[in-house]
């Protein structure tokens, strides 16, 4: 007893020595190394010899007595949910899990998604261990849908890595298996510009900032005020608007229902753009693509054989991402690498676009697709059938540290988007990590506990939208008033 009793006060003296977690209280600094420890034990009031003579319970008290109480994960409980609506990418909610220890966790509940989705679950896991991160998702999981409606799920979900990696004093990544990469790779987003000369203009800017991946947006909004570049379009009113959500508009209208085709022309101008913007980047660097508007397969199919001279790195969400038939004849069609998946919730809705290879490439967003540990289960399952993972993101510095997280840790992993590059506030809503956070087109994964970044609460106070308050109570959301179960 006594030998183990020495050896566990030499560990105490030990862990006196070495550096802290970050997660724990301050300690009163003491000497170092074993006489310093006899020092402090000889000053506590209890010598070394009458603690021999003590007994078992005390020892172990004594021997303990630095050790924070409050850091236990598996004392930890969730107390309370706020949310703090920023004017990120229009608006993205971000959520604050509060815990019995003073530990907070973050999430995001995706750019133009409605608080309220994560509100909801609120009663679904207050007084609950967010160390059980995997038991709570699968808890409130049935409440997550396509794009927007899993915004409340996976901030929850990551806001709990936060809780746990900060409960544990490790990065979320370790506890996602380990890391592949120490820095993680950036795809730089690019909305349309009205001519070419300007699109390639800043093009070429995005490279000299330091990004080694691109991003263009283009497609039917550019020629849409062309006489003969398309078909179709007098059948709207307002015509041709993509982000119209008036019930019967074209923006609402599913691809294959719009009746929009693209004449030679119309392709002509189309790839007028990508000419001056390959003049201008170069082929060595990787050049995406998104946003082409709404038309059929047959257009599909014209668009991207049309677009192959300029070889693109991919032609995102061509057709909504359910038509896994159609994926798969536009992939079979064309040589440019297809993808999809922003707004695909759970890896058992990937499955059908990775088990027939509809797509080159998977493309989720943790803030739809389930959260960190889903989306690198969706890379995983897209790694065993050959095919590649990048991520979408368009929300605060928050969930994009989160996806980091993600991605360090799964394989198969091209880039990372980053929407905000032309906000120059963006970074400012987060704090306790390197600044700025891209740097020369990569981001350094976090080595602190959980995301690795808290909120700057004056910056996102400064940045909420319109009549928002700052993480006000909300009490009104404590209680479950359904019977969740979906199974009799």
């Amino acid at each position: 007893m006594k030998a183990s009793l020495k050896r566990l006060l030499q560990s105490e003296a030990d862990a006196h020595t070495n550096a802290k977690p970050a997660h724990t209280q301050s300690w009163p600094k003491p000497e170092n190394g074993r006489r310093g420890f006899l020092k402090t034990a000889g000053l506590g009031g209890l010598s070394i010899g009458a603690l021999f003579h003590a007994s078992i319970e005390d020892q172990v008290a004594y021997a303990t007595q630095s050790v924070n109480r409050n850091s236990f994960p598996s004392d930890l409980k969730i107390t309370d949910m706020r949310v703090a609506n920023v004017a990120v990418v229009g608006n993205t909610p971000i959520i604050r899990i509060y815990t019995n220890q003073g530990l907070v966790g973050h999430g995001d509940v995706r750019d133009g998604a409605d608080p309220r989705y994560a509100l909801f679950l609120k009663s679904r896991i207050l007084g609950e261990n967010p160390c059980n991160v995997e038991r709570l998702f699968k808890r409130i999981k049935q409440f997550g849908g396509p794009a927007r409606q899993a915004g409340g799920v996976c901030a929850v979900e990551m806001a709990l890595w936060d809780l746990a990696g900060k409960a544990f004093g490790v990065p979320v990544y370790q506890m996602l298996g380990g890391k592949y990469r120490d820095r993680v790779r950036i795809y730089v987003d690019t909305p349309m510009e009205k001519t070419p000369e300007a699109f390639a203009a800043r093009m070429k800017g995005r490279i000299e900032k330091g990004f080694t991946f691109l991003k263009m947006d283009f497609g039917i909004d550019m020629i849409k005020d062309e006489p003969g570049a398309l078909v179709g379009k007098n059948l709207w009113d307002p015509a041709l608007r993509q982000w119209d959500r008036t019930p019967g508009s074209y923006g609402m209208t599913r691809h294959p229902f719009t009746r929009i085709q693209i004449t030679d022309k119309g392709l002509d101008r189309i790839t007028g753009f990508l000419a001056a913007v390959r003049e201008a980047v170069g082929y060595e660097i990787p050049l995406a693509s998104d946003h082409y508007g709404h038309f059929g397969v047959n257009d599909a199919i014209r668009l991207g054989k049309a677009v192959e001279p300029y070889r693109l790195a991919w032609l995102e969400d061509m057709v909504p991402w359910d038509y896994t038939d159609m994926w798969k004849e536009i992939s079979a069609a064309i040589e440019t690498p297809t993808i999809t998946g922003e707004d695909i919730f759970s890896l058992e809705h990937f499955r059908p676009l990775i088990d027939v290879r509809a797509v080159d490439i998977v493309h989720p967003d943790p803030n739809s697709a389930g959260g960190i540990l889903e989306t690198k289960r969706i890379g995983d399952y897209a790694e065993e059938h050959g095919i590649a993972q990048a991520l979408h993101h368009a929300a605060s510095p928050v969930s994009f540290l989160g996806s980091v997280h993600s991605v360090a840790a799964t394989q198969n992993f091209i880039a990372l988007e980053h929407h905000s590059v032309d906000n120059p506030w963006w970074e400012d809503l987060v704090t306790g990590i390197e600044k700025p956070i891209v740097q020369n087109g990569f981001v350094k994964v976090p080595e602190t506990p959980g995301l690795g970044v808290e909120l700057n609460d004056e910056a996102v106070k400064e940045h909420l939208r319109k009549g928002e308050e700052l993480f006000a109570p909300t009490p009104e959301w404590d209680e479950i008033r359904s019977w969740d179960r979906t199974w009799s």
